[in-house]
């Protein structure tokens, strides 16, 4: 069956889908839906359905970026509405679905929101919550709504319509639609995809690779993940379309293996693109001819730099090589080779959709377009956004983000992963583009995004990041073998009580050193989050150093807690919590702390509901 025909099937079926006389069920079936119990939940629809001898369809989707309320199940009857539920049990899962099939009542106090023909009472729609209004999705445009283990739903949705388009236009042509596009990567420094192509299409030699970089390795990041996971095909569809524009017929995928699920959706992508003609010889009856290698990864950081990322496809040791020359020159086994990270490709596929100036439309002069962020920390609404580049930082982390929890002030946010800055509160009107980030001495990076409050350290907060950088740094070159373990060392003495002001000094020395003598990015950027710190909260270093003071409570050295016994009621709930016996007293009347017993573990300070126990 050629391309022609299967597109029509899809868009057929996508209709009957839509127009479903059945009960359509949906369940958020990423990776942080089935951490959260999202196979319970699949197992109880199934069992249900049964039960009440109901037709119905199941569909897994991908996750639809709020984190924060997995499990997720959307429900909707024949002509009627999706109801979406979130932070199921399996039990609650079976009560919703018992009270809607068999007695028409959707139980709207448990639900969340709709979407899809309403209103219904009580609830907003999906597209109102604060969370999702200020996004503008366009690489996570199908994520949560499709299956992405069906390719039919994604052709059904406009996918491949891109690489129809760009198959009617000349090389040269695409690549310069992507540099009107204005699209940067999307994976480090934002170095512009369109230009980047050119230079591998004009280099010498006929045979070049192009590579996505999905070796997605920072803490709190998970960008990468869920949109492999949720739309697998945008992607692949990007690597097509990169291939032509540059002239290769061969690529790879650099995934980490802690990825099972995107690998396993990766696979059934590849194999339905290839029954469907759009992998292998004379895609789309065109002299377009492409492969794609899924190859993976164990798990070292410093693989997500290019060329230790080149060395480890070729069956080498991940470790990064002096450039020039570049990988548009001479890049996997000596040939001009591109590389784009996951969200770079998801972005291409829509923009020879839609075009170059409807993409140019999104963000400001120099970041044109959109960035997904996944939002962690000390922040209420967790998951994974897209936003339009330009929004300040503000409008991420208290409109979509619902600040942060239990009251507490926020702090500082970092963004770009553990090689990014640390950015004060007081800097939240920032915006979020490529040279505004810089400028506050942070980066873009990926896009991980790390909320801090006031209970954070923000001497810890350099220490737990440079302890991973030293030990993911590959050791070829000095400034960052050496440097970075100097200042780990400096942050340990300072967060032990033992530091003192010319570690301070060091610190500063030394982190300029490693940002300009490093051999790759790894080492370039191991610095920021003490730069940063130094830069923005020194004052909490000079405690640390000086007053043998942590004031947020966490450099256990540097502090003990206190029972205050005017606020005290001696309820009890500390003694309770306080597994080594360091907290006494009597029944209503003010509790005690034995300090030389105390572990300093903090479960009183977190479960007193009077705030009675004080940091001193």
């Amino acid at each position: 069956m050629d391309f022609l025909s299967i597109k029509e099937r899809a868009e057929k079926n996508w209709k009957a889908l839509e127009n479903l006389k059945q009960h359509l069920i949906q369940i958020g079936m990423g990776t942080c839906g089935k951490a959260a119990g999202a196979d319970a939940i699949y197992a109880v629809v199934k069992r249900v359905l049964k039960q009440l001898n109901l037709l119905g369809r199941v569909m897994q989707v991908g996750c639809i970026g709020t984190c924060y309320l997995e499990p997720m199940m959307t429900v909707r009857k024949p002509g009627g509405p999706f109801i979406y539920y979130g932070n199921l049990t399996a039990e609650r899962a079976e009560e919703i679905l018992l009270a809607t099939l068999k007695e028409d009542n959707p139980k709207s106090e448990w639900a969340i929101c709709y979407s899809g023909e309403g209103p219904v009472d009580g609830l907003p729609r999906f597209e109102d919550l604060p969370m999702i209004k200020p996004q503008v999705r366009i690489a996570l445009r199908n994520c949560g709504l499709i299956d992405p283990e069906n390719i039919e739903h994604y052709i059904a949705r406009g996918g491949y319509s891109g690489l129809m388009r760009a198959l009617q236009m000349k090389p040269e042509e695409v690549i310069e639609e992507v540099k009107t596009s204005g699209l940067r990567g999307r994976g480090g420094a934002g170095f512009p995809t369109g230009m980047k192509w050119e230079f591998a299409r004009k280099s010498g030699g006929k045979k070049r690779y192009i590579i996505c970089n999905a070796d997605e390795g920072d803490p709190g990041a998970f960008m990468d993940r869920s949109l492999l996971e949720g739309d697998p095909h945008s992607v692949l569809e990007g690597m097509l379309i990169g291939a032509y524009a540059i002239g290769c017929d061969e690529g790879y995928i650099y995934i980490r293996a802690e990825y099972p699920l995107a690998i396993q959706r990766l696979a059934i992508a590849t194999r339905q693109m290839k029954e469907a003609g759009l992998l292998g010889r004379n895609i789309l009856g065109t002299q377009f001819c492409f492969e794609i290698h899924v190859k993976e990864g164990a798990g070292a950081f410093v693989c997500g730099e290019e060329t230790a990322m080149m060395a480890s496809i070729a069956g080498g040791r991940g470790m990064p090589q002096p450039r020039p020359p570049f990988p548009a020159q001479k890049g996997l086994w000596g040939k001009p080779t591109n590389i784009n990270n996951v969200e770079t490709f998801g972005n291409v596929s829509a923009i020879l959709a839609k075009g170059a100036q409807w993409y140019a439309s999104f963000g400001t002069e120099k970041s044109k377009g959109t960035k997904t962020f996944a939002l962690a920390g000390k922040i209420q609404r967790t998951g994974l956004i897209e936003v339009p580049m330009g929004i300040r930082l503000k409008e991420i982390i208290f409109d979509i983000g619902g600040g942060v929890a239990k009251g507490k002030k926020v702090k500082a946010v970092q963004t770009g992963g553990p090689s990014g800055g640390c950015i004060p509160a007081d800097l939240f009107d920032l915006p979020v583009d490529y040279e505004s980030l810089t400028s506050a001495g942070s980066i873009m990076g990926s896009g991980g995004m790390v909320v801090m409050d006031e209970d954070t350290c923000m001497v810890d907060i350099p220490r737990y990041f440079l302890s991973f950088t030293a030990q993911e740094s590959c050791g070829k070159c000095v400034p960052c073998r050496l440097g970075t373990r100097q200042m780990l060392d400096a942050l340990n003495r300072i967060c032990n009580g033992h530091g003192t002001v010319e570690d301070l000094d060091l610190l500063k020395d030394v982190s300029e050193t490693v940002q300009k003598g490093s051999l790759c990015g790894l080492g370039q950027t191991a610095p920021n989050p003490v730069q940063t710190t130094l830069r923005y909260f020194r004052s909490e270093y000079e405690a640390h150093i000086l007053r043998k003071k942590c004031e947020a409570g966490v450099c256990k050295p540097l502090f003990h807690y206190e029972i205050d016994p005017e606020i005290c009621n001696g309820c009890g709930l500390c003694l309770k919590r306080c597994s080594v016996g360091a907290i006494s007293g009597e029944k209503k009347k003010p509790h005690r702390i034995d300090l030389e017993r105390c572990t300093k573990c903090g479960a009183c300070y977190e479960g007193c509901k009077f705030e009675a126990i004080r940091i001193s």
